[in-house]
């Protein structure tokens, strides 16, 4: 684990203690919003025939510094919908990455999309506070859990409705994630030690990957030529953030991405 993600998990452990999260309460909520929805709806959206955009919406990050500050949630989220975007990803970490979980369901009435939530889990109560807060999807970090915790999150998950993407960044961590029984596996191409992006890592790491699996490429899409050279690889979605959230034309961007006049 390098020090950015050393300390981005030290201090979100730190507000779980400071913070706790009301387990029963939360997994009542949890229970509520999930029956208003349908199962799964994340994994069906990315899973269909085409170019599947996973369009991002966060604040900042540790690599790029301030990206959008105060991103009107339902503007974006809007614009990504009207591109033709598949589902939205929404960055819940509050302090590297000046998140809210309050912009999931935000995000997901604006743009009629499923959301996944992006954080760092180490916890099942993040989990249900996730499903309560309307993510239709969660990420687990592969380099932070092992085969049997990410089984063991999937399966709290499972029952709700609610996928788990699992992301990996080496083959180490791809075995941890199928290990774990991971349904759909996303590959960052982004490299945590020093934050080079390499598309070339999606391709090697798809090639290892089980048959059936959900395929989805993070980090470093910016082209049509991007999304094309990963979808020969086998992959079945796109997750872009930044190079979306920096255009005047998100609409735009989204559509130049997914091929659509």
């Amino acid at each position: 684990m390098n020090d950015v993600l050393a300390k981005i998990v030290e201090r979100t452990r730190a507000r779980l203690v400071s913070d706790p999260i009301d387990v029963e309460d939360t997994r009542r909520a949890a229970n509520d919003v999930a029956k208003s929805r349908e199962p799964f709806a994340f994994s069906k959206a990315i899973a269909r025939e085409g170019i599947n955009v996973i369009a991002e919406i966060k604040s900042a990050s540790p690599s790029a510094g301030s990206i959008v500050e105060n991103p009107d949630v339902e503007s974006i989220a809007s614009e990504y919908a009207r591109g033709g975007a598949a589902a939205i990803s929404v960055v819940t970490e509050p302090e590297f990455f000046r998140g809210s979980h309050a912009w999931l369901a935000r995000a997901s009435n604006a743009a009629r999309l499923p959301v996944i939530m992006k954080d760092f889990i180490v916890e099942p109560s993040q989990l249900m506070r996730g499903v309560a807060s309307g993510a239709n999807a969660i990420l687990l970090l592969a380099s932070l859990l092992d085969a049997a915790t990410i089984a063991r999150f999937i399966a709290l998950l499972d029952p709700f409705g609610i996928d788990a993407l699992v992301e990996v960044h080496d083959e180490e961590e791809l075995a941890r994630a199928v290990g774990g029984g991971a349904r759909l596996i996303g590959v960052n191409n982004r490299d945590l030690r020093d934050f080079r992006v390499d598309l070339a890592t999606s391709e090697r790491l798809g090639a290892l990957m089980p048959k059936g699996v959900i395929r989805i490429a993070e980090s470093g899409i910016k082209t049509r030529q991007d999304v094309d050279r990963l979808a020969a690889a086998g992959f079945n979605a796109f997750l872009v953030g930044e190079s979306l959230l920096r255009q005047n034309d998100r609409a735009g961007a989204v559509r130049a991405l997914v091929g659509e006049s």
